[in-house]
């Protein structure tokens, strides 16, 4: 597989010391990057640097959330570069804008980064063996590269790449770098233990709120206790006395206690009298879902989809199902608390700190202080989780602007119980559907959702399969601030239409598997409007999961539920066995198969799924966020629930369907299908059909 690259999008610079040779790569796309051309390209940049002691260093572009890109990034390149994995060391790339964009959301770091980082892997390669078909005077032809070593075919002879490095920067950049045919592959597909493993497993992980910096202060901020609320007055008398206090600075809508310690601050903070003011609503989750059921009923809002005549089909059904299902407000919950390094001084600003996204609090520094984008310096620690919370930027921004006020170093440092009542939620959700059945057939589909915020979008694999689909979605307005969430959309609406899917089967007396292959069946042979899925996809992961449980088989004292959902270019279908202790449901065993295009790290896609498995296990059984009078109930774990250790799977079962195709997204899409798989399961232990999460308080 050739692949064209010129020299404008690659660079090579042979200045390090020791006689090495560092490459880097540079091109343009569309797909990742806003900023079109007339190529449809965009701009990644990944470093390769050879040591003469024959060591790579790869460098990983994008932040480390715990989804496995520092580990599996590189491996594409050390694969196309022919290097042994136990002679590479891994780094994390400085913000640059070379590197593209650096950013970690939506699934997309290996999808959106697969055949550039091949590339620059096969260029260096290429570079390697024709500096070492020089050094021997012999053909490229019968050179190739093994293990961080150029061979000679003929004679056996090799040198190592450090060997090779200064010559090989000398070279001209090949345009047409050949890519390993996949079946050569040494490296991708195999299992690789996370760079980091050692250093977390020992204690040796340094995260962001490990950083120490000489004259640095900790900072801790009393924000607004609701939403709607705003700062009208501040006593800091109290606190002043407290001891290591040093500072304490007032900002738009909250105030930041500067001391010598965490603790310090903590107490400072506690002693600060602050009077707030309601400036709007103070509302509450009652409301919300007051509103809801009113929105949900109205059939005349203009809906996104409508394929045929739904309201002709409910004068030929034999029966209409017609029911609502409740989402509540989710925190995110990750478990390393915010926080964030500043250092600001007159013209140039260090942050460091944990975010998915560097370049936009960057640019969102470079505006607040009014200092150029190239005189402010980001970099990232590896992050305790994020899920999508740190795709907002206010951690960052919040510590430059009190590091700008206090002309100081700080680290400010959020507690559990700032993290809950100052997130971006997952909004809260009503979804009402109605099904409009024959005998023995589904003839028409209808879906209106509500959402706090953006509303509610996307629709089920149903549309494209039924003739008869309508479905809608809206808005709630609300001064409740809501994010992205771990596979935002589908985290939810997987959830609502696969339960309600069962519903239609346990009416048609279908079997579930059976009755989706048939779905699939139909999308495939005659399409309705506009196709979002791959049928045949679509009927290999359930298929799969099928043959993986013995499907249709199941064990004694076990109830099956099951479910499929695609989202992030993937197909995943599951299978959830539960059993009844003292009446309350456990899991047993869950069985996942997925479809994510080829495979990069084999142990660490596996990792990515049970965790998104587990995951969905513990949001949809335990945890909710109420609003009361714009505060939040739940403060803590206390009362956030959580998933223990003995509310999770005894096993989970993997298995990836093989594809030869382009990696597509991983760290989410197991996550949607498994709380209505598990939602189906406990229907059929005990014959309650569970609408309204968290499940727990239904089962109670």
């Amino acid at each position: 597989m050739k692949s064209t690259i010129s020299r404008r999008n690659f660079m090579k610079v042979s200045a390090i010391s020791g006689g090495g040779m560092l490459l880097s790569f540079s091109f343009l796309n569309a797909n990742a990057n806003l900023k079109q051309t007339g190529e449809n390209l965009f701009s990644p940049n990944a470093y390769i640097s050879l040591n003469s002691d024959g060591k790579v260093v790869i460098m990983a572009p994008n932040p480390e959330i715990g989804q496995g890109v520092k580990t599996s990034l590189p491996m594409i390149i050390a694969e196309e570069l022919g290097i042994n994995w136990r002679d590479v060391k891994v780094e994390f790339a400085p913000l640059k804008d070379e590197f593209g964009r650096q950013s970690v959301g939506g699934s997309g770091s290996i999808r959106g980064r697969f055949n550039e980082l091949r590339i620059v892997g096969a260029t260096a390669r290429e570079m390697l063996t024709t500096a070492a078909a020089q050094t021997w005077g012999v053909p490229v032809s019968e050179c190739y590269a093994e293990n961080g070593k150029i061979k000679h075919s003929p004679t056996g002879k090799s040198l190592n790449y450090g060997m090779l490095a200064s010559k090989a920067a000398e070279l001209a950049i090949p345009s047409s770098p050949k890519l390993k045919d996949p079946k050569d592959f040494k490296i991708i597909g195999t299992r690789v233990n996370d760079v980091d493993a050692s250093k977390i497993t020992s204690g040796q992980a340094l995260f962001g709120i490990d950083t120490r910096r000489e004259g640095m202060l900790f900072a801790m901020v009393s924000r607004p206790p609701a939403y709607g609320k705003k700062l009208k007055s501040v006593d800091d008398a109290e606190t002043l006395k407290v001891n290591g206090v040093k500072k304490v600075i007032k900002l738009e809508n909250s105030v930041a206690v500067l001391a010598t310690s965490t603790w310090s601050a903590k107490k400072g903070r506690d002693a600060l009298i602050i009077e707030w003011e309601a400036a709007e609503k103070l509302e509450s989750s009652s409301a919300h879902f007051a509103s809801f059921e009113k929105m949900v009923m109205d059939e005349n809002v203009e809906p996104a989809r409508n394929d045929g005549d739904f309201e002709t089909t409910k004068s030929q059904a034999s029966k209409v199902l017609d029911v609502t299902y409740e989402i509540p407000t989710l925190s995110h919950g990750q478990m390393e608390p915010l926080n964030f390094f500043a250092d600001v001084k007159e013209h140039q600003v260090e942050l460091y700190g944990p975010t998915q996204v560097p370049g936009s609090l960057r640019a969102q520094v470079s505006k607040k202080l009014n200092i150029p984008e190239e005189n402010i310096k980001v970099a990232t620690p590896r992050q305790g989780g994020g899920f999508g919370r740190k795709l907002m930027t206010d951690n960052g921004v919040e510590a430059a602007l009190i590091s700008a006020a206090a002309k100081s170093p700080v680290q400010v440092q959020w507690t559990r119980e700032d993290d809950m009542q100052n997130d971006f939620y997952r909004p809260a959700e009503m979804y009402r559907f109605q099904a409009t059945l024959s005998e023995n057939e589904l003839l028409g589909w209808y879906q209106s959702g509500v959402a706090i915020g953006r509303g509610a979008r996307g629709n089920s694999y149903v549309a494209g399969a039924l003739d008869n689909y309508r479905g809608i979605g809206q808005g709630y307005e609300s001064n409740t601030p809501i994010g992205w969430w771990r596979a935002p959309g589908a985290c939810t609406l997987a959830y609502v239409a696969e339960s309600f899917m069962d519903e239609i089967c346990v009416e048609l007396k279908k079997d579930p598997v059976a009755f989706r292959l048939e779905i699939f069946d139909k999308a495939k042979v005659n399409p309705v409007g506009r196709l979002s899925y791959d049928p045949d996809k679509y009927k290999g992961v359930v298929e799969h999961v099928a043959k993986m449980s013995n499907w249709g088989n199941t064990p004694k004292g076990i109830f099956r539920g099951f479910s499929t959902w695609y989202s992030f270019g993937s197909y995943v279908a599951e299978v959830v066995d539960i059993e009844l202790v003292n009446g309350k449901p456990r899991v047993v065993k869950v069985y996942c198969a997925v479809n994510c295009g080829r495979v990069i790290n084999r142990s660490g896609a596996e990792n990515q799924v049970q965790g998104a498995i587990v995951d969905g296990i513990c949001h949809a059984m335990f945890p909710k966020v109420t609003f009361v009078n714009g505060a939040v109930e739940e403060t803590n774990f206390h009362a956030y629930k959580f998933l223990r250790m003995k509310d999770a799977p005894l096993d989970i079962e993997v298995d990836f369907v093989d594809s030869d195709e382009a990696p597509a997204g991983l760290g989410e899409p197991a996550l949607p299908p498994v709380a209505a798989a598990l939602s189906n399961a406990i229907f059929a232990a005990t014959g309650k059909r569970i609408r309204k999460m968290p499940f727990n308080e239904q089962l109670t």
